[in-house]
């Protein structure tokens, strides 16, 4: 297991803002994106970090940005070609970071599915149909849908994001935008669904962010990470059950197996379940880029 964990960059007299796993830092034209070790589930970041899963999921992440062909915010991997501050010691950042291009986001998580599974298995169950959108009778938990299901969701800054219908989301963007969302959305899951099954892995959903700048339309934030997507081994899978995943299903299983009630503190997470959360990010890499994690 790798020894050096980062839970928290601190880059003196630059402004930040902490997500559950990014620390942000606004260097005026750029930002930098620092995807730290921390890991979060059922709304809390938990204490105990997975060492490698920032780095990883920065790799993950770059490794789709040269193959979606679309503008994307990633400029460079390298935070030294920022002004870090006069004697920070720049290790830490390494492998983790990404300077990206500053944008006015979209105030809008743009949602693929591909399989009827989490909250769309819910919603069908209960209604019929999947965020507003009918659906035939009788699929299965897992399987797949009939066609990509577009399901944009508002962004929240704590807690979950809540799912709207395309109307909805026309009142909050231009129409033509949320046209043009729609389509990028369901192309670019579309493309990655069909290498990513060529790897041995299925990617049941996913969420994209966009951002504006200069006229342009950018793909920002993550991209196709086992973070913001569900990722499945394709040669487990069986529609009908719950699947195996290269996420962090070993956490929320053994945080369910415990007496937490979700709404104190979470507990440590054991050291095995630490170790085959890591592994299954690294097995995610592996698959997708064809290149083994060192």
């Amino acid at each position: 297991m790798a020894t050096h964990v980062v839970s928290r960059i601190e880059l003196p007299g630059i402004p930040v803002r902490r997500g559950k796993v990014r620390d942000v830092f606004d260097f005026g034209d750029r930002l930098l994106l620092v995807a730290t070790d921390r890991i979060s589930a059922f709304d809390w970041i938990l204490p105990t970090p997975i060492p490698d899963k920032g780095r990883l999921l920065t790799a993950i992440s770059a490794f789709w940005f040269e193959r979606v062909g679309i503008p994307h915010h990633l400029l460079d991997l390298d935070p030294r070609v920022l002004p870090l501050p006069a004697g920070f010691d720049p290790a830490p950042l390494l492998g983790r970071s990404m300077v990206v291009r500053k944008t006015t986001v979209v105030p809008i998580e743009c949602v693929a599915r591909g399989y009827l599974v989490g909250s769309g298995w819910k919603d069908y169950r209960a209604t019929g149909k999947v965020c507003g959108l009918p659906l035939p009778a009788g699929l299965q938990e897992c399987g797949q849908l009939p066609e990509v299901l577009f399901t944009p969701a508002t962004k929240a800054e704590s807690g979950h994001d809540e799912n709207i219908s395309f109307e909805q989301m026309c009142q909050a963007v231009p129409q033509e935008l949320a046209s043009r969302l729609r389509e990028l959305t369901i192309s670019l899951y579309q493309r990655a669904a069909d290498y990513a099954r060529g790897r041995g892995i299925i990617i049941a959903d996913t969420k994209f962010e966009f951002g504006q700048a200069g006229g342009e339309l950018y793909l920002i934030d993550e991209a196709l990470t086992p973070d913001s997507s569900r990722f499945w081994p394709a040669d487990a899978y069986q529609p009908g059950r719950a699947q195996p995943s290269f996420d962090k299903q070993f956490v929320r299983d053994w945080l369910e197996s415990t007496t937490w009630d979700k709404n104190s503190p979470p507990p440590e997470l054991p050291a095995d379940i630490v170790e085959r959360t890591r592994q299954k990010y690294a097995e995610a890499y592996e698959r997708l880029t064809g290149r083994p994690w060192s």
